[in-house]
């Protein structure tokens, strides 16, 4: 059940000529660990972030039995245990398949669902796209062929507000009243019936599938799909007895940077904490309950269901992020150094925050990891020490400032292809 992660190289296609896959991605999972520098790394798809409580517990202990101690959320809202031996797949399957975060050996990897986190908490949104969500996970699960898509492919759902649209979704639906839903994949949108949102998403995909073997170049996402070969989403849809309208003028928003929900009181009993640079120790991510349910956020945090706001200065005070001035908001990381062989530099260590502004991500290397959608501030570390931040050379010592200007000065245009 368990599979070593294969080195996969990343063609690099001539001007003008389609991206070429030559062999399945490699992308880690639950059952797929990848070798890194400081022990091996388990990625577990988490449908719309959402852990019930004792799902959170099991977490934390494979974290502090079998890892390092740390649970990292990602961009899409899923969680990385690191430092883990060589040996602890079979154990780590078990505790996870146990709590019911492996409902499906085959499928795991393709659970790539974002959804709107407050969805059903505070009152705003069409729909709640969290229950959309849930009936996708199953029926993908369900479905023998979705094994087949990759393990980068991505479902996003947002429920009208705006927050998740722009995250770059494969397949994304948009909740818009009365009881419909917008759904895009690639440069096509149609609606349909809300009722009909996750079956159609899940017709979308395998549309998808067929539009990539026929092109031939082993497609990962909708945007490798060389130009000309179309995906026939209304043909799918009718072929599942699903109803759809073309929409004439796009209604969406192009991939862009979405608004993130910010930390603090959400509704009447739900929190948004964000976690320091993506990454929850086990203390911190048990400070979160007791709670009805966590959802892990792509703004990399969770949204406490069935929680007192009361509850925040507490939570501050364990270290994690719970006010919306705070200038740790929107400052990411990749791994950096000692865990990635790639980095040149330890740069979880070297972050700083400056002032409160656009989204910042620090980059080990120019593959720049786990880097924000929509314009953000690139700070990536240099050969020799130092780091380019925006492409301009800075010190190590005047990153506060450099990190500053760049997060609150205007901008002429958005700097959003890296």
């Amino acid at each position: 059940m368990l599979a070593a992660m294969p080195p996969t190289p990343t063609p690099t296609p001539a001007p003008g000529a389609p991206r070429v896959r030559e062999r399945g991605d490699a992308c880690p999972g639950a059952l797929r660990l990848h070798s890194a520098d400081d022990g091996h790394l388990a990625r577990l798809r988490l449908p719309a972030g959402r852990l019930t409580a004792r799902q959170v517990e099991v977490l934390a202990h494979a974290a502090e039995t079998l890892g390092d101690g740390r649970i990292s959320v990602t961009s899409r809202g899923n969680a990385e245990l690191r430092g883990l031996a060589g040996d602890c797949g079979a154990e780590l399957a078990a505790l996870l398949a146990e709590a019911g975060l492996l409902p499906s050996p085959t499928h795991e990897r393709v659970r790539n669902i974002v959804a709107s986190p407050a969805a059903g908490l505070d009152g705003l949104g069409a729909a709640d796209v969290q229950l959309w969500a849930r009936e996708l996970d199953e029926r993908l699960c369900a479905a023998p062929w979705a094994a087949a898509l990759s393990g980068r492919f991505l479902f996003v759902l947002d429920d009208g507000r705006g927050d998740v649209t722009g995250l770059g979704g494969d397949v994304t639906l948009v909740a818009v009243a009365p009881g419909a839903a917008l759904l895009r994949l690639g440069d096509r949108t149609v609606r349909v019936a809300a009722a009909d949102a996750p079956r159609a998403a899940l017709a979308a995909a395998r549309a998808f599938l067929t539009a990539a073997r026929e092109a031939g170049t082993g497609a990962w996402r909708v945007r490798e799909l060389p130009e000309g070969s179309g995906v026939d989403v209304r043909a799918a849809l009718t072929t599942a007895g699903i109803a759809a309208e073309p929409v004439r003028e796009e209604p969406l928003p192009p991939h862009g940077a979405p608004p993130a929900l910010a930390p603090g009181p959400l509704g009447p009993s739900s929190l948004h904490v964000l976690a320091p640079l993506g990454r929850f120790t086990v203390g911190r991510l048990r400070a979160l309950l007791p709670a009805d349910e966590v959802r892990f956020t792509p703004w990399r945090g969770a949204v406490v269901v069935g929680a007192d706001p009361g509850r925040l200065p507490d939570l501050e005070a364990s270290g994690l992020i719970t006010r919306p001035d705070s200038p740790w908001v929107g400052v990411s990381a990749c791994t950096g150094r000692p865990g990635c062989a790639k980095s040149l530099a330890d740069v979880r260590a070297d972050a700083v925050p400056g002032r409160p502004g656009l989204p910042v991500h620090y980059s080990g290397c120019e593959r720049r990891c786990g880097h924000p959608h929509g314009d953000w501030v690139d700070v990536l570390a240099a050969p020799g020490g130092g780091y380019l931040v925006d492409g301009a050379p800075v010190p190590r010592t005047d990153l506060t400032p450099a990190v500053t200007t760049a997060r609150t000065a205007p901008r002429t245009a958005p700097r959003t292809t890296r």
